[in-house]
């Protein structure tokens, strides 16, 4: 006769099965809820300013646009509307003229432009390639070892040898907005062929959502 599980066992794997079901789920609400509430403080201004426009003229739809579930509702719609219209006039020619005066404003302004322009500067990189390289390598990190997904954000050259010596930001998981920055001769980056996206899915989903093969020890 086989051994039954013990009533301590069976709780604890269906506990643990449950937290396993529950964390992707939770990981997902919290990322959202960042965003949203990012969103809604943006535009919770603009609504309370409708409201009071419509306060003399519609007083029952102004108390109606301050109703508490409704007021964030309508700021992330406000926001996303927003943000809908500037990506549409940022590529229009006019657009594009507004936007170098404001990064030529905002590059005055001390201490504002230390932050704003190297923002700005690695936006851009991430969104073009290095040259010859591609974007997404892999390097020897934390140790000879182990290795982990980067992005190489400029080229350098030591000027003693004329070696090349890439910039890699390594952003952590779940939450790549925080990382390391490394120096890492050319020679010992592994190439990839992922996309920027491929990457940041790979490292948000902590290696769940990937490529089934990888050319770990291919460099350049």
């Amino acid at each position: 006769m086989k051994n039954r599980p013990s009533r301590k066992t069976h709780v604890q794997r269906y506990l643990l099965a449950g937290v396993l079901t529950v964390i992707p789920v939770w990981i997902t609400w919290v990322v959202f809820k960042f965003v949203l509430t990012q969103l809604s403080q943006i535009g919770t201004p603009w609504v309370k300013v409708l409201a009071s426009g419509l306060r003399s003229s519609a007083p029952t739809a102004s108390e109606f646009l301050l109703h508490p579930w409704l007021q964030p509702a309508l700021a992330v719609v406000i926001t996303l509307i927003a943000l809908y219209l500037l990506g549409l006039v940022t590529t229009r020619v006019i657009g594009r003229r507004l936007v170098n005066g404001f990064d030529s404003l905002m590059v005055r302004i001390p201490m504002v432009q230390n932050i704003y322009g190297a923002t700005k500067k690695l936006v851009a990189s991430l969104s073009a390639k290095p040259g010859r390289l591609e974007r997404v390598v892999l390097i020897n990190f934390p140790n000879q070892d182990m290795k982990t997904v980067g992005f190489i954000t400029r080229v350098m050259i030591d000027k003693e040898t004329g070696r090349q010596i890439a910039a890699v930001y390594v952003p952590t998981t779940p939450n790549p907005t925080s990382g390391y920055m490394e120096i890492v001769p050319v020679e010992r980056l592994t190439t990839t062929d992922w996309t920027v996206e491929d990457a940041m899915t790979f490292i948000m989903s902590g290696g769940a959502v990937g490529p089934d093969r990888i050319d770990y020890k291919d460099t350049v």
